[in-house]
């Protein structure tokens, strides 16, 4: 499948701080690929090298097979983004605002600002400044200047940011549907980590300006810790039983017994049965599998190494 963004040992240096550390990442068409990681972590500066705002201390980023330069305008006509705080004139309308945006991209259709508009559930606000929006809707009038002229790559930096829940599903609805049945290739950064795994088909972890970890669907389904949770009235005898059957076994803060292993987790009947025989029966059997959350920060790490 063909690669759509690259990079190339991404690195980025402000002084003597290591903001970007070597990276190397590919999105492939059509993919939606999120860029997780802690604020801080180099997100944003990872997406302001891919849309040629700051050069990188060495290295290259490549958009379609084109190295990224901020001079290349046929480059920009296929990419939308939206970056840290939307950009907007204060003193327009929305619908001002885009207006001059559609004439600066040489839009022929004049119907496009009200229809984006509309796809953006910014209809009662069209004729509201930009500068009395709140947060959220500043973030939708950002991301409707991003999709007005159809782009091919959308490249976003916290595109939640402001947005109720609603709204939040909205846009993920709406990246979605761009992706599967427009071949969009969205890139997008987050630090909202359930969110992003409803509907990214590939993530990325960054950590201190290093790229931790890649994974598919299939592969975080994988490398996601599952368990065996158990509760039963004598826990010491149970624990001690199960160990004597090979069973590796601890107790979490709630109070409940974790059995880990694939025979545990493949056969929990198997282990009910076996508890119940030795006369340990159990209140309450069922699979624990870690979030990503918690898949999250096992991978960062509290100091920051990969565990």
């Amino acid at each position: 499948m063909e690669n759509i963004i690259e990079t190339n040992h991404l690195t980025k240096r402000f002084g003597k701080f290591m903001a970007i550390d070597d990276i190397n990442l590919c999105v492939r068409k059509g993919e939606i690929y999120g860029f997780l990681g802690l604020n801080g972590a180099g997100k944003t500066t990872t997406i302001r090298m891919l849309t040629g705002m700051i050069r990188p201390t060495s290295g290259t980023a490549f958009l379609f097979g084109k190295k990224v330069t901020s001079a290349d305008s046929n480059l920009w006509e296929k990419v939308g983004y939206l970056v840290e705080v939307p950009y907007a004139y204060p003193d327009l309308t929305v619908r001002e605002n885009l207006e001059i945006f559609r004439r600066l991209h040489f839009i022929a259709d004049t119907q496009i600002v009200d229809s984006i508009i509309e796809k953006l559930q910014l209809g009662q606000y069209r004729d509201r400044l930009a500068k009395n929006l709140s947060l959220g809707n500043s973030q939708r009038l950002g991301l409707a200047k991003a999709l007005m002229h159809n782009p091919e790559i959308l490249i976003l930096d916290e595109p939640a940011n402001g947005l109720d829940p609603a709204g939040i599903v909205e846009i993920r609805e709406l990246l979605y549907d761009l992706a599967l049945n427009k071949g969009v290739t969205v890139f997008i950064s987050s630090h909202i980590l359930g969110e992003i795994s409803r509907f990214a088909t590939r993530i990325g972890i960054i950590h201190e300006g290093k790229l931790l970890r890649e994974s598919n669907l299939e592969e975080l389904e994988q490398l996601r810790r599952r368990s065996l949770l158990v509760n039963m009235t004598d826990k010491d005898g149970a624990r001690s039983f199960l160990k004597e059957k090979g069973f590796s076994v601890s107790m979490t803060e709630e109070g409940f017994l974790e059995v880990a292993g694939q025979d545990a987790i493949n056969s929990p009947g198997a282990v009910n049965i076996m508890l119940v025989q030795a006369g340990f029966p159990p209140t309450m059997l069922k699979i624990e599998e870690e979030d990503l959350e918690s898949y999250f920060f096992r991978v960062i790490g509290r100091n920051g190494g990969v565990q």
